[in-house]
Parts: structure tokens; sequence; C-alpha cells
């Protein structure tokens, strides 16, 4: 099979594709023929490894010296059901699902096995495979902070969401308003226009206004970049707010309750899965380079099959 290989750490261009053994499922396991994946910030955050402080130090021994140790990136799919191993009730050939392979990564590749019991669910009815492939990485990852910071509790909670424009950023709008939260975002007046499609009820130009100068008060912040910290905010929070922010050692914890919601949100029309670019899957280092541009509006899709 093809797949797209990270042979050291660096520019889009250390990316080559290759062929590689086609994986076999083991007991429990099933094969998915991947027809789509994503290029999300957390792929070029390992391609490029360029972390700072201690966590320069720390991701090495994580992801391996000089290249990663699972060098084939990639953690968004879809696709359909080829083959699956014994024991496995949960799915059946030819079905048609979506997920995360979390730190396993290998979705940038034709095919890729996982475990019955991991993050994959049948997709949403009526979405592409495209659409189904953007939906995971930023809305999990947008799930998983909002709830984090107790956005379950209570309705009608005022959350200010900085970087509203990128994959988490644009599914945390939408998650926020599933929890009839008031939505505040802040992005570049490039991003207005998609916040208000994404139903935002209030936007903050970053570059016509300093957003941490207002005289207002949320009951949650979430930076879904990992560019401003808890400090910088100290204005917009009282002794009950919570601040919380993609960035350090603390990932996103994986639940297939969270593909089941998405799956029901987008089959209502309560969610959408904003792509920005569809790139060929040999036009993989293209869409590395334009995800590093940090200009992206949502997901950045790659057709595999």
């Amino acid at each position: 099979m093809k797949a797209a290989i990270c042979t050291k750490y660096g520019a889009p261009e250390v990316l080559k594709i290759v062929e590689v053994v086609k994986p076999t499922p083991n007991d429990g396991e099933i094969l998915i023929k991947i027809m789509a994946s994503a290029v999300n910030y957390g792929d070029t955050r390992v391609r490029r490894l360029d972390e700072k402080g201690i966590l320069r130090i720390a991701m090495p021994f994580v992801l391996g010296f000089g290249k990663p140790r699972k060098p084939i990136l990639g953690a968004s799919f879809s696709g359909f059901i080829e083959q699956k191993g014994k024991n496995v009730t949960r799915f059946n050939i030819g079905d048609e699902v979506f997920g995360l392979t979390g730190w396993k990564m290998g979705a940038h590749a034709q095919y890729v096995t996982i475990s019955e019991k991991g993050m994959v669910a049948k997709k949403p009815s009526n979405a592409t495979f495209e659409e189904a492939a953007a939906i995971p990485f930023g809305a999990h990852t947008a799930i998983y902070f909002l709830e984090k910071a107790k956005i379950q509790e209570k309705p009608c909670q005022k959350v200010l969401i900085y970087g509203a424009t990128g994959s988490v950023g644009a599914a945390a709008i939408q998650i926020a308003k599933h929890y009839n939260a008031e939505v505040t975002t802040v992005c570049s007046e490039a991003g207005q226009k998609l916040v208000k499609e994404l139903c935002a009820d209030h936007c903050i130009l970053y570059d016509k206004e300093d957003f941490t100068k207002r005289n207002e008060k949320f009951d949650i912040i979430f930076d879904a970049v990992g560019k401003i910290s808890k400090k910088q905010c100290t204005d917009l929070l009282n002794s009950n707010s919570r601040y919380v922010t993609v960035t350090g050692l603390n990932p996103a914890k994986e639940r297939t309750a969270q593909l089941e919601l998405l799956r029901s949100l987008f089959e209502n029309r309560k969610y959408n899965a904003t792509i920005d670019k569809v790139f060929l899957f040999d036009e993989i280092v293209e869409a590395h380079r334009y995800v590093d541009t940090g200009r992206k509006k949502g997901n950045v899709v790659i057709k595999i099959s």
C-alpha cells in the first residue's frame, strides 16, 4: 500500500509517499481502507518538532529521536471496513466508518488497522468521506476541553474562544452552541465570515482590538490554538471562571461517545465539517505547507483513495 512517511523532522518536504506493507488485522481489530484523512495542527507539530522549553526536551522521548518512531502521520480518517479479525462483533465488512487513531497515527496511508473498541464509529449517513474525515480531530479536542471546563454543568454560560477559525476553534463554536452557551470568538478580520456562519454570538477581531482590555467577564475561556496564557486573561475571569488551553502535555482524552455525539449532530444538521481545502494524496506536502501558513479556516482534508 501507499503511505506518507515522515523521513525526519523538518519542513513539509521531509514527507515521502512510498510503498509499505499492508497491515493485517489481529484478533479484535478491523482493517479500514482509508478514503480520506485530514492534516491537522497535531500532524504538523509532530513533523516539525519545533517545541520550546521543557516540551522540546520531552517530546523526542515520546515521539522518537531524529524522526518519528511512528513515521506514518495522520490521526483522523474515514473509510470502510475491508477485513476484520476474529471476535469482532461491533462492525461488519463494508461498514463505512470514521474516527481517530490517536498516538498510533498512521492515517496518511491507504489502510490502517484499529481495535473495534478504539475511537471508531459508523460515519454519519449523510456525510461524504471528506466531511467525515474532517469531523473527529478538532471536534473531539473541543469536546474534551470544553467539558473539562464544565460547560455541561449549566446552560447559557459565557464562553470566549481564542483562535476560533482553526479545526479546534471552529468545532468549539458548534459544541459550545450545542450546550446553549453564549459564544464570543476572537479571530482575525479574515475569519469573521466563518464564525458568523457557525453561529457565534459575538466576534472580537484581534487585528482591530485587544480582547484582554474588554470590560467583560467570561465563565469559560478556551485557547484553541495554544497562543494565550491564563495570566493574559486575568481581567476577563472571575473567581469561578475556567481557563483551558490545547497547549502543554495534557492531550485530549478519547472516548467513542464523542464520535457518537458528533455523528448525531451531523446527521441532524447541527454540525458543519468546515472544510477549507481538499488535496489529493500525492499533494500531501502541499497540504502540510498550507497548514504551516496558519491561515487555514477549519480543516484541510486529504483524499486517500
